[in-house]
């Protein structure tokens, strides 16, 4: 898997969320994705996302395969492969979703996160499908996080952008000599999330300056 820019994975997020809360306008057209993305609810964090932003986040999960392009109507529609390309049951993609969507969550919050989409059982039914994938053979898509001070349950990240953000990580779990291997791994592969947006936004910005006849 390629590590995701944030706007990939909201993308990405909002297209396996509307097919299972309003599955007769899916597939997606572009105007449906961006209203999608820019939401105000149920969403961490709230993003401003314009038109070419997204398309252009559409085309690179196009080039990951993880979305397809069909044409319906007047517009092109977007379906995302996301179950088939990772090989997780629909119930771990709806967990991934709900992480992609509103960032940290423990098992009991995406529980109710995830019932428009599915009803699972009880907390333990969620947590055998997050270990199950932060677990999974070809690669951990989840970690679980040190639980914050205070906190009577830990939370749990995805990781389709390489490691969880620092802020989403207590500062006594990065700081000092007794942080874990999986912790400094884990920022580590922050690091490199942040070096491929800054690839990403570089290349959009020389795409734009050569589509306008501007030399950067």
């Amino acid at each position: 898997m390629p590590i995701l820019s944030l706007l990939e994975t909201r993308v990405l997020g909002v297209l396996v969320e509307k097919q299972r809360t309003v599955p007769d306008s899916y597939p997606l057209t572009l105007n449906a994705v961006l209203s999608g993305c820019n939401q105000k609810t149920s969403r961490n964090p709230v993003l401003e996302v314009s038109d070419a932003q997204a398309q252009t986040a559409i085309d690179s999960l196009k080039g990951y395969s993880l979305v397809d392009e069909s044409s319906g109507g007047r517009a092109s529609r977007y379906a995302h492969n996301m179950d088939r390309v990772l090989r997780i049951p629909s119930q771990s993609s709806i967990l991934l979703t709900v992480l992609m969507l509103r960032g940290p969550q423990t098992a009991g919050e995406l529980r109710i996160a995830s019932e428009r989409m599915h009803n699972f059982a009880d907390i333990s039914s969620v947590e055998g499908f997050l270990d199950e994938l932060a677990e999974r053979p070809a690669g951990a898509l989840v970690i679980k996080l040190p639980r914050l001070p205070g906190a009577r349950e830990n939370r749990w990240a995805h990781l389709l952008s390489g490691g969880p953000a620092i802020d989403d990580v207590p500062a006594a779990a990065v700081s000092g000599t007794d942080a874990s291997l999986g912790e400094v791994a884990a920022l580590r592969a922050n690091v490199s999330r942040l070096e491929a947006e800054v690839a990403e936004l570089k290349a959009f910005v020389l795409r734009m300056a050569s589509e306008l006849g501007i030399t950067p």
